[in-house]
């Protein structure tokens, strides 16, 4: 007993000193291993049985193409569509925003990516135009994780197969909640675009043809990946290799905006390293969960909750808040070792492992701008020069929106099943 305590404390310190959270998360699983006296190789096998997870192809390939984009001037262009086709609206300019970021982080997975690509570009367009700073700031950083429930967005697939669900059913269940916040951030930036009397950009169909000719070789991506999948063309590891592929012969032959052998490298080689730090925690994880699962940790836990919580109404209320919390840390880790231990206490309470997915990963959205150590946050902070106090005033009005929107998903499950049900999906 006295090992393990030093033991836990060694890896305390190590956390605290900067040792990567993979390690640290392997080194705890081989101590309860080692302590339940249980082969250490159990790890080991679970690292190797990723290679068995059908989807998990779709990391590495779908990340890889939202790099090659996000290095291309496929934003630029897009932008240009949806500003060409929105530009009129009271709030046109902010609705182009949302929806270019939302696509934008939807393709490379990233949020921090979206900001510091689209930031610079769109914050002072947003203020040349005449909108308040707080908002534009607000807008900027808040739609730096708008995206993350289109497919195919790189913590949907990561859900996916730590939950271990049908990933072409989660793509189908984060549609409708993804309009509906893009619908929601729209109605209010309208709003703030009428109240400050923001210049309109006439709509011109000669205009709008322009943009559409200029983007016409990015448009089909969202059919590819959407219509292929849900259309029985091809799976969703199919789609991100049909993705990955098109991406490069567009960027690189056709539109030139890349070097096949200067660009391409370096953007595999910075694309890799993301995937090989995800592949390398997940395997970790597994194995950890493994444990935690063989030592029916989850049932203890349930058992625990249900002396105070026996009303899944208040169970879904503590839930976001403790996701809230999480994912304000660290993302990518949160799904990877918190999705194994709630998935059996939810379905304990009822509660649909899809609709759950939904849930998380909507927390995982607002979790980027909760104040005060979100990511968000501080990458506005840096790349917009501006105080961090300014921020979070700034985000607080978008903070609020989007957590009236995670209480409507929460509480009406049929937001995120509504499709899946329609298609015949499996839940």
């Amino acid at each position: 007993m006295t090992e393990l305590i030093l033991a836990g404390v060694l890896l305390v310190v190590l956390s605290l000193a900067g040792t990567p959270l993979f390690a640290i998360v392997a080194a705890v699983g081989l101590l309860a291993f080692h302590a339940a006296g249980i082969d250490t190789a159990a790890l080991i096998i679970e690292l190797n049985r990723l290679a068995d997870f059908p989807a998990l192809i779709a990391i590495p390939l779908f990340t890889f193409a939202g790099h090659v984009l996000a290095e291309s001037k496929a934003p630029q262009r897009l932008m240009n569509l949806v500003q060409a086709i929105f530009g009129w609206l009271p709030g046109g300019l902010a609705v182009v925003a949302i929806c270019t970021t939302a696509v934008f982080t939807a393709f490379t997975g990233a949020s921090g990516v979206t900001i510091i690509a689209l930031g610079g570009l769109l914050y002072p367009s947003l203020l040349r135009q005449g909108y308040p700073e707080n908002f534009s700031l607000g807008l900027m950083t808040t739609s730096g994780s708008l995206g993350l429930l289109f497919p195919p967005s790189l913590p949907i697939i990561l859900y996916a197969l730590v939950a271990k669900v049908s990933l072409d059913t989660l793509f189908l269940a984060g549609l409708l909640p993804g309009i509906l916040l893009v619908v929601v951030l729209s109605a209010y930036s309208i709003r703030v675009g009428m109240n400050a009397k923001v210049e309109r950009i006439p709509f011109a169909l000669t205009n709008v043809w322009k943009a559409l000719k200029d983007a016409a070789w990015e448009l089909p991506l969202p059919i590819l990946v959407i219509g292929g999948i849900y259309g029985g063309v091809f799976t969703a590891a199919e789609a991100a290799a049909v993705t990955a592929f098109y991406a490069l012969v567009v960027e690189v032959f056709i539109r030139r905006d890349l070097k096949l052998f200067g660009d391409i490298g370096r953007i595999i080689r910075e694309s890799m390293m993301l995937v090989g730090a995800i592949l390398i925690m997940l395997g970790a994880a597994l194995g950890l969960t493994n444990y935690l699962i063989d030592q029916e940790i989850p049932n203890a836990l349930f058992n625990l909750i249900n002396q105070y919580v026996d009303n899944k109404i208040v169970f879904l209320l503590i839930l976001n808040a403790i996701l809230l919390g999480i994912n304000m840390f660290e993302v990518f880790s949160a799904i990877i070792i918190i999705v194994p231990i709630i998935i059996p206490i939810a379905m304990k309470y009822e509660v649909n492992p899809i609709h759950l997915g939904i849930m998380f990963l909507m927390n995982l959205e607002i979790g980027y701008m909760i104040p005060p150590l979100a990511l968000n946050l501080f990458l506005a902070s840096s790349t917009f020069r501006k105080p961090l106090p300014q921020i979070y005033r700034a985000v607080l009005p978008f903070l609020l929106l989007l957590l009236a929107v995670l209480l409507l998903i929460t509480y009406v499950p049929d937001v995120s099943l509504a499709l899946t049900k329609l298609m015949g999906s499996p839940l």
